[in-house]
């Protein structure tokens, strides 16, 4: 038992920095939505290991693009906009292979409550850099 918890283990954090470096090529390429992915990062790390996950929380990357996700529940808008158009692309694809009208139905539900959940749930602030180039007074 404890060798696949160990395996386990080892693939979330796998997994973990698999995301997190998709996520820093979108910080570069703007069709590759940062946001998600580090959440998905997040996600794994927290899974796989408390030390990974303390480690990624004290990254810039983290500071930088999901920290005030985290605490304030808000994104800017780019990045819901990222968010929701990765999903709509994910669920496009069973969409549009699947002849059965009940799935095709569900699937119209989950975007419609995506959309709601986004815009009207998750505050939308203004992209405010989060690094001043002024000096500090001393």
């Amino acid at each position: 038992m404890r060798i696949i918890s160990n395996i386990k283990k080892f693939i979330y954090i796998f997994l973990g920095f698999l995301f997190m470096g998709i996520g820093i090529i979108g910080i570069v390429l703007p069709l590759v939505p940062t946001t998600p992915l580090l959440l998905l990062a997040s996600f794994f790390f927290v899974k796989g290991s408390k030390k990974f996950e303390i480690w990624f929380k004290s990254t810039k990357i983290y500071k930088k693009y999901l920290e005030e996700f985290v605490n304030e529940r808000a994104m800017t808008l780019k990045q819901k906009i990222s968010t929701v158009l990765l999903s709509d692309c994910m669920i496009a694809f069973p969409f549009l292979l699947t002849d059965r009208i009940s799935v095709r139905i569900v699937l119209i539900l989950m975007e419609i409550y995506k959309y709601y959940y986004f815009f009207c749930k998750i505050k939308t602030i203004k992209g405010t850099p989060k690094f001043s180039l002024e000096k500090e007074n001393k």
